[in-house]
């Protein structure tokens, strides 16, 4: 088939069918003080500028392998209706376990936990916690490249 004629048709395939990589849960938040942090201790130097970090959930930890995984998160949904902000989606890089946070989210069993700053970029602060979408970065990056080998873009 003419790769072209196959592009479009996956392109409009994928716009029908609205295929989805990420997982759905739900974030908390947690404020200030965030040292020490489970994966570098005092070295507050792994916080990015922008801070939009997160502590990973028990379902997200991996045993310290999510140390410094980068996510990218929205808001779906919350109790309150008008609680997200609608087309805001941030990364967020994992600096801490939420279960082990020196300080404590705002909702136990979240599967991320955003700093004040994160979780205000995509939803109002007073909410106690949102349901999210997240996927991880790198699961991106995988997924588009085979797709793209699939459709004759790459070798």
């Amino acid at each position: 088939m003419y790769k072209p004629q196959l592009s479009m048709i996956v392109l409009v395939c994928a716009e029908l069918f609205h295929f989805s990589l990420a997982d759905v849960g739900v974030a908390a938040q947690y404020k200030p003080p965030y040292l020490p942090t489970a994966c570098w201790g005092n070295d507050a130097s792994v916080f990015p500028s922008s801070n939009l970090f997160a502590a990973a959930g028990e379902g997200a930890w991996d045993n310290g392998a999510a140390c410094g995984r980068q996510y990218k998160v929205r808001c779906i949904s919350a109790s309150t209706p008008g609680t997200c902000k609608a087309d805001e989606t941030i990364q967020v890089k994992i600096v801490d376990r939420a279960q082990t946070s020196v300080s404590r989210p705002s909702r136990d069993g979240a599967i991320l936990v955003l700093s004040t700053t994160a979780f205000g970029a995509i939803a109002n602060p007073s909410a106690p916690s949102v349901n999210i979408e997240f996927i991880h970065g790198l699961k991106v990056a995988i997924e588009l490249k085979a797709l793209r080998y699939h459709m004759g873009l790459i070798d």
